[in-house]
């Protein structure tokens, strides 16, 4: 029986490999996001820059049309790019 001995150097060239592992696995996930059509609350808050209470703003008042599913709210990247022209994202 052979035996193999890790030293903390394997273990933290380990850990770098995985962490870089991780960035590729997220960015990938990332950039499938970018051509998705529907896009959820967060994503678009993130995407503008804005606040929960003013993404609500935009809901109330009809400048962002949305949709709701179960419990979770979505917009078309479409109505969201028309409402950033100047148009207001409805057909």
């Amino acid at each position: 029986m052979e035996i193999d001995i890790v030293t903390r150097e394997d273990l933290r060239q380990f850990k770098r490999e995985m962490l870089e592992e991780f960035k590729q696995i997220i960015g990938s996930k990332e950039k499938d996001n970018l051509g998705r059509e529907w896009l959820k609350s967060a994503e678009v808050r993130r995407l503008l820059g804005i606040s929960p209470g003013t993404l609500q703003n935009l809901r109330v008042n009809g400048t962002l049309p949305y949709r709701k599913v179960g419990g979770s709210m979505y917009y078309r990247r479409e109505d969201i790019r028309k409402m950033m022209e100047g148009g207001n994202g409805n057909g």
